[in-house]
């Protein structure tokens, strides 16, 4: 297994960003690396992502930094240049994950439908986000589709929180789940580390119970 992948996998729980101001990334990363969770989805979603991505990556190396809802192959770029070691896109772009194939950086792409996972499937790829996870159907969903796929494997993201995080997790299919809870945005800009670190270090208490490859 790669080894970006092996982390994800063993960390179970993917903790998705939005940042506005990039200088905070360093704290947050060392907040999230206090709470057991040394594994950072920093999305795209705001202007300070890119130059988030680069602070946390360089100032706390012990946490694995990636880039979210990356939308094209430009964006991909600019998240590995910026230290970025996965890359997630909320949809499928054939585009987008020939180039990381291309740069042997693993990509997990959004697939809702049948006809993504087996678009995705024949682009090469194994591993993908299923989002959004609650609206689009939830774990029950997830089960019947993904039944006539067993090569995938899954990271659910979308209205997953500690209350439902051990139900997905004990699912076989799925190496682990996406979500923000522990780390909002009103809890960054407050600077309120301890608090995030609290919410990772639960987080990471449901998921050790599921540790698996």
């Amino acid at each position: 297994m790669n080894p970006i992948l092996d982390q994800i996998a063993k960390t179970r729980v993917v903790p998705v960003i939005a940042i506005e101001n990039a200088a905070d990334a360093p704290a947050l990363g060392r907040a999230l690396l206090a709470g057991g969770l040394p594994l950072a989805e920093i999305t795209f979603r705001t202007a300070a992502g890119e130059e988030a991505i680069r602070r946390m990556a360089a100032e706390v190396p012990e946490v694995l930094v990636g880039a979210g809802t990356v939308l094209n192959a430009a964006q991909a770029q600019a998240a590995l240049s910026a230290g970025a070691k996965f890359i997630v896109s909320p949809g499928l772009d054939a585009e987008t994950v020939k180039f990381c194939l291309q740069k042997n950086i693993p990509v997990f792409p959004g697939c809702a439908t049948p006809s993504e996972m087996q678009c995705a499937l024949n682009l090469g790829l194994t591993h993908l986000k299923f989002f959004p996870a609650q609206q689009a159907g939830g774990l029950a969903y997830l089960k019947a589709v993904s039944a006539a796929y067993t090569m995938l494997r899954f990271i659910p993201t979308g209205g997953i929180g500690p209350g439902n995080l051990r139900e997905y997790l004990a699912f076989g299919k799925i190496i682990a789940c996406g979500g923000s809870w522990m780390c909002q945005k009103d809890l960054i800009c407050a600077g309120k580390w301890e608090e995030i670190t609290r919410l990772c270090g639960e987080a990471a208490a449901i998921a050790k119970g599921w540790s698996q490859l």
